[in-house]
């Protein structure tokens, strides 16, 4: 990753840290119905060596550990240690814990062919240098292992998103657009999947994970996305400001509401799996 760049990544999610870590369980069960997809789009079996890249909080790391089992291993690794002291509590009484370690992904400091699959839930696009992180992927895999990655859909297609992005850009303009650009870099899939071929991936393929879940507009399902998406616009603000911003936004979801008064969470994720 580009130095400057790197920095960038690091400051950004170092500041997020605290929100991801505060939400995590209690996101866990909507987290699941895309961690169990990806999971089995792995297919590691019980005793696999697996590397979870840009791992964060903890998912789909302890998970896959469950999977696994105790002659497995799970490696999770991320560019920010804020993020792994959250996995470290979360794993606190886990069967299996993960062994983390913090690591660009683009330069990843691990022996060549050491592992039957790599994980990576919503981290790609956030490297400028993705080309520099699949050949990564390829290096340390074993003839035959498998990568699994989860990178989200159309913006469109994802309902908090993009409904929350269009609310705050009236206040904050391009630092809106700046944080949810990258999320969306691998919306169409085929370009990475090209580039997945030329760092020496053989059988590619993509499909798309839609799902929906319906909201109670009088409950703030919104709040975990807004404090871990747009951290840095939101963390600073004193709290008669985040109040404020609060009601504005329940007031705008009100108005987007089916007859039970439910809002409906769409999202679309891309899940591709690469194999050596």
């Amino acid at each position: 990753m580009n130095g400057t760049v790197a920095i960038v990544e690091s400051q950004r999610w170092t500041e997020s840290a605290n929100a991801w870590d505060h939400w995590a369980d209690g996101m866990a069960n909507p987290a699941d119905r895309i961690n169990q997809p990806l999971l089995d789009l792995a297919g590691a079996p019980p005793g696999s060596r697996v590397l979870d890249i840009a791992a964060g909080v903890g998912e789909p790391s302890l998970t896959q550990a469950h999977r696994i089992g105790a002659d497995g291993l799970v490696v999770a690794c991320d560019l920010v240690p804020a993020m792994l002291s959250g996995l470290g509590r979360r794993a606190r009484g886990h069967p299996h814990p993960p062994h983390s370690v913090a690591a660009d992904m683009t330069i990843l400091p691990f022996a060549d062919a050491g592992f039957d699959r790599v994980l990576c839930r919503f981290g790609l696009m956030f490297v400028p240098d993705h080309e520099a992180a699949l050949a990564e992927m390829r290096r340390v895999l074993r003839p035959g292992g498998v990568a699994a990655l989860a990178l989200w859909g159309p913006r469109t297609g994802n309902s908090l998103f993009d409904r929350l992005g269009r609310l705050l850009s009236r206040e904050y303009g391009e630092r809106v657009d700046a944080l949810l650009s990258p999320l969306f870099r691998f919306a169409d899939p085929g370009n990475l999947l090209r580039q997945a071929e030329n760092a020496g991936f053989r059988h590619v393929r993509a499909e798309t994970l839609i799902l929906n879940t319906p909201a109670r507009a009088d409950h703030p399902f919104w709040l975990p996305t807004l404090e871990m998406a747009f951290s840095p616009l939101v963390a600073p603000m004193p709290p008669d400001q985040r109040a404020a911003l609060h009601a504005h936004i329940a007031a705008d979801f009100a108005t987007a509401t089916d007859e039970q008064g439910r809002f409906h969470v769409d999202m679309a994720v891309n899940l591709i799996r690469l194999q050596t």
